[in-house]
């Protein structure tokens, strides 16, 4: 099986949209330039079952929700920090995080888009799908 392309910096804000200029720090991320960063993210950190719930547009909580599971509680927590890592890299520091020292369920709050990981249990537990989406969700 081949290896995963591991994303320098630079591929991270190509894949974001974000370009680094005279040694400034990157411009801010659009809404849609988040979701292909927190995805790339997701994918590259072999999280499982991604999907995205586009929330209704006048919902005062986000634009979207990314669900995404792990396989253990060490996997939940790892897809998380891997996360945390890829904004830094491009510039986004402004958001939230809860539930990363259990890691049975970490949400990431990145203000337009909220990101759920879970272990597979919990997830099916709390079935934010069903909750938040009278439709489809777009899976990835």
């Amino acid at each position: 099986m081949p290896m995963a392309h591991e994303p320098t910096s630079a591929a991270l804000h190509a894949a974001a949209g974000v370009e680094k200029e005279g040694g400034e720090e990157p411009r801010s991320l659009g809404p849609e330039q988040l979701l292909d960063l927190v995805i790339t993210s997701l994918e590259n950190s072999k999280a499982e079952d991604i999907v995205t719930l586009e929330l209704d547009p006048g919902a005062a909580l986000a634009d979207a929700m990314v669900v995404a599971s792990g396989r253990s509680a060490r996997h939940v927590a790892a897809i998380a920090e891997r996360l945390m890592d890829d904004l830094r890299k491009a510039g986004f520091r402004n958001y939230s995080v809860e539930g990363l020292e259990n890691a049975d369920w970490v949400l990431i709050d990145l203000g337009d888009i909220i990101v759920h990981v879970f272990r597979p249990e919990v997830r099916e537990l709390y079935n934010l799908e069903k909750l938040w989406s009278p439709h489809a969700p777009k899976q990835h």
